[in-house]
């Protein structure tokens, strides 16, 4: 019997892979209310964090909206700038967010220019509302990854492995298969598959190791900034590795690079940078 996505040595089948429903004749997209209930959670969990240090949860939820906000917009313009061959033609298509392209990165870009901004206003330390906001945002990103598995989509190059997904590829955005994928396409009962690596999985589970690593590193914090400091390092070190197994990757202009592992490298090295500089600062000794 045919079907739309197996999970082929963990023995999971998924018959006929549905990515939305219709209310009233509206389509919403799973990836759509599953992003909306990571933000909710992130921002409820942010909030408790803020009370907790005495920040108090009202300025978590003041900025929200334009985090929010911002975060999409930045999300947005920056898969459009890195696929900008796509969209110069029709410049209306960049509104068109129903048809997909948001980039994590361009989103904590965002929010972080808009909580920088809210933060001078409102005289409010930046850091320590980083600190808060960062353990939301990275619930928002273990949720959201699950959207990518509903849409088929953030996977990653051919694998034999435990975790390898086989994929109908009628249901897969022909953009996303490399020739790679192709070689080793799979043909079963007249229906042609393709095997990957799941990265949505595993950066999903990254995250959420990330995110209980933080939750218990929190209590020996030293200094404004370090979870955000943290949060640098980790996931861009988890990026970076998980990055390089994908096919869709958005790619620097006129050059073979990844521009998510580039810039995940430099998030590592500047994260993992003042966390030393500042957990073990330079000792000067007197003449």
């Amino acid at each position: 019997m045919n079907y739309d996505l197996k999970f082929v040595n963990l023995g999971i089948t998924v018959r006929h892979m549905v990515n939305h429903i219709d209310v009233f004749g509206f389509r919403i997209a799973f990836y759509g209310i599953i992003i909306g209930i990571g933000m909710l959670l992130g921002l409820t969990l942010a909030a408790r964090d803020a009370r907790q240090r005495g920040l108090g949860e009202d300025a978590v939820y003041d900025f929200a909206l334009y985090g929010i906000l911002s975060g999409i917009v930045g999300a947005r313009l920056y898969y459009v700038f890195f696929r900008w061959e796509s969209y110069r033609g029709n410049l209306l298509e960049i509104l068109n967010l129903r048809g997909g392209g948001l980039a994590i990165y361009g989103g904590v870009i965002g929010g972080a220019l808009s909580l920088l901004v809210w933060t001078r206003v409102k005289k409010q330390s930046f850091l320590n509302m980083a600190d808060s906001l960062i353990l939301g945002v990275l619930v928002g990103q273990i949720l959201g990854r699950w959207g990518n598995f509903f849409n088929c989509e953030a996977f990653g190059r051919y694998t034999e492995g435990l975790f390898a997904m086989r994929i109908r590829q009628a249901i897969v955005n022909p953009i996303m298969i490399d020739q790679e994928l192709l070689r080793h396409r799979i043909v079963e009962n007249g229906t042609a598959y393709i095997q990957v690596h799941p990265t949505f999985l595993y950066e999903s589970c990254w995250n959420l190791c990330l995110l209980l690593f933080l939750l218990v590193w929190r209590r020996k914090k030293r200094f404004s900034g370090e979870l955000l400091c943290l949060y640098l390092a980790g996931y861009g070190l988890g990026r970076f590795w998980i990055e390089g197994l994908r096919t869709d990757s958005l790619m620097v202009p006129g050059t073979g690079i990844a521009v998510s592992q580039a810039l995940a490298l430099c998030c590592t090295l500047a994260g993992t940078a003042v966390l030393l500089k500042k957990r073990f600062p330079t000792r000067r000794h007197r003449d």
